[in-house]
């Protein structure tokens, strides 16, 4: 069977130890982090994601401020740090992916050619530290479509399926037709698919289509992990639930997924 994944602190009221203690017991595998504070903590991180058997599939780099990589001055600048301190903590701890996102919001900046030089640079420096860059959806297609267009698969740049973010961003566009022959993992999460309700509940907690998900990971012969993004906070579906319950919720639902995606 393949893998099921859940991202780290999807919850609060429980501390990272029984968090990734509780997610091994109830059957997830992977897991995946945000950058810690400090290399310390992303190290502790990743000795208990492996002292409970799972794997530390990807780091998500940072988002806010995101779209300054496409604009001149140190704002822009810091953006690119932001990134490649991002690889450094997949290097760190041996994550072999990291995800990030190529604008944010209703109105971010166009594409230009200082942004291109940026993430140009981002890509050059992941290849040197062997981690692999995989963008990840958000509301726009310019620049990801850009992405994809400039690097190949030997460039280390590969797709992060985000089916929440499709849902209630994409207003009825569809990117794994276009980008899932470079699929290399997915954030999954549901929502209202109202326009910008980024919900990410548990999957079949909202109104995706997880019939017409699997349908594109089969299309995709995509044999990787199905990892949850999911954020308890984000929900008021949620409110007071007790941090086991919900894993065992995120759980099920993983679980239920994987038998509608591979049919078994």
């Amino acid at each position: 069977m393949r893998p099921i994944g859940i991202n780290h602190r999807a919850i609060g009221g429980i501390s990272d130890r029984d968090f990734i203690k509780t997610a091994s017991e109830l059957g997830f595998e992977n897991m995946f982090t945000l950058v810690a504070d400090t290399e310390a903590e992303q190290s502790e991180w990743a000795n208990l994601i492996a002292k409970y058997g799972l794997t530390y599939e990807t780091i998500h780099a940072p988002w806010k401020g995101i779209n300054n990589m496409w604009l001149e001055g140190e704002k822009g600048d810091a953006a690119r740090a932001m990134l490649t301190n991002a690889i450094d903590r997949c290097a760190l701890v041996g994550a072999p992916i990291v995800i990030v996102h190529l604008s944010s919001g209703l109105t971010p900046p166009p594409v230009t050619d200082l942004g291109r030089a940026r993430y140009t640079q981002v890509v050059e420096y992941a290849q040197k530290k062997g981690v692999i860059v995989a963008f990840e959806n958000q509301r726009f297609l310019s620049n990801i479509a850009w992405a994809f267009e400039t690097f190949s698969p030997a460039d280390s740049v590969a797709f992060c399926w985000d089916c929440g973010h499709e849902s209630c961003f994409a207003r009825g566009r569809e990117y794994m037709p276009l980008f899932g022959d470079r699929l290399i993992c997915t954030h999954i999460h549901d929502n209202s698919g109202e326009f910008d309700a980024d919900n990410h509940l548990i999957p079949f907690d909202g109104m995706i289509n997880y019939h017409r998900f699997a349908e594109h990971l089969r299309k995709a012969n995509y044999k990787g992990s199905l990892m949850l993004e999911v954020c308890e906070p984000n929900s008021k579906n949620y409110v007071g639930m007790d941090p086991i319950v919900y894993l065992e919720r995120a759980a099920a639902a993983a679980k239920k997924l994987r038998t509608l995606v591979d049919g078994q």
